[in-house]
């Protein structure tokens, strides 16, 4: 049986719009890049894919195209999401004669049948034999060891790239959730329009990124944080230099991160008023890229009264809950998101 093993292996792959994960049975997480890949248009040749791709973010020549090929959770480029994972995929089984006989993918709440079926589609075409679903918010609170095949409420925010996934699970499923399409690619966007607006100054998504994570904040800080953001003065068309804020980045995000908030008190209101209850001794806990901006988690406490944490390494959550399921598939096959099928009564 060992020797199979090392010839068919299993994979759980978290196919973010920010960052892709891939979690290989028994070696743990063995990819964690951006989900980017660069084309020339001329050859239709890929030049580069995840981190290497994702430094060359405008900064290309025209017939260089750098594509993200999933929006706001969604693959809105098939060939490209296709090439992505064949190339990461590639690159794990590079000198060896190793093939993939499940591939497990992590998906948003809301895809609709159409857009589970190029996932998997995706996913067939990348090398895997056979492909399972299961939704985010449930490999994530798997991932952060809640107790979510309990009859008892597991609240769980992945605020990641595209979207932020928020659930209530109990008993090894789903009972209320909601899908945003705001999360960390919106706070970029908020924030490009912001120096645009208040400075003057035109700026890329990667320095956006920059000036969040290094002085941004959901809540105001004892300290004060400010860094130097470089880009194009709009009137002048030339180089320049402002200094940032922290309390200028919050601004700048704070309609983003009220939606967030609104959101989770909907569906804490949705949910039944046992589970309800029991959120008050359960807590809510947050992971994804958007749990490490600073007082994420005391603004959600301040704002439903709930005790709120951040999981420990909230950027892998969501793949270390695909790694129990790729490792222990036969315990937890009831968690997968398969479709249901009609029954059948024989009269």
């Amino acid at each position: 049986m060992a020797f199979f093993d090392t010839l068919f292996k299993d994979i759980g792959v978290d196919l973010g719009t920010a960052n892709s994960l891939v979690y290989v049975k028994n070696r743990g997480i063995v990819i964690n890049e951006p989900s980017i890949a660069a084309v020339n248009q001329k050859t239709n040749q890929i030049l580069a894919v995840g981190e290497e791709a994702r430094r060359m973010l405008g900064r290309t020549p025209s017939h260089i195209s750098v594509i993200r090929p999933l929006v706001n959770g969604v693959i809105s480029d098939f060939e490209m999401a296709q090439e992505l994972l064949r190339q990461f995929l590639r690159r794990l089984s590079r000198g060896s004669m190793m093939s993939y006989r499940r591939g497990i993918l992590a998906i948003p709440n809301s895809l609709t049948e159409v857009e589970r079926k190029s996932v998997e589609d995706v996913a067939l075409n990348a090398g895997c034999s056979k492909v399972y679903l299961i939704e985010s918010p449930v490999a994530a609170a798997l991932g952060a060891n809640l107790p979510i095949e309990l009859p008892t409420a597991s609240l769980i925010i992945d605020i990641g790239g595209g979207t932020t996934d928020i659930a209530v699970i109990s008993m090894g499923g789903t009972v209320t959730s909601k899908t945003l399409k705001v999360a960390g690619d919106k706070f970029n966007e908020d924030i490009t329009r912001f120096l645009r607006d208040e400075f003057r100054l035109a700026i890329g998504e990667p320095t956006a990124e920059f000036a969040k994570i290094a002085v941004g904040s959901a809540v105001p800080l004892d300290g004060r944080l400010e860094v130097p953001v470089r880009g194009r003065d709009i009137s002048s068309g030339l180089p320049r230099e402002v200094v940032v804020k922290n309390n200028q980045i919050r601004q700048a995000i704070t309609k983003s991160l009220d939606t967030i908030v609104e959101s989770v008190r909907d569906v804490i209101e949705s949910a039944p008023p046992e589970l309800t209850g029991d959120m008050l001794k359960q807590g809510i806990y947050i992971c994804g890229g958007g749990a490490l901006l600073r007082g994420i988690d005391e603004l959600i406490e301040r704002e439903t009264g709930v005790a709120t944490r951040v999981v420990e390494e909230p950027l892998t959550c969501v793949a270390r809950g695909l790694g129990y399921v790729v490792d222990g598939f036969d315990r937890h096959r009831e968690l997968l998101d398969n479709p249901l099928k009609p029954l059948v009564i024989n009269l």
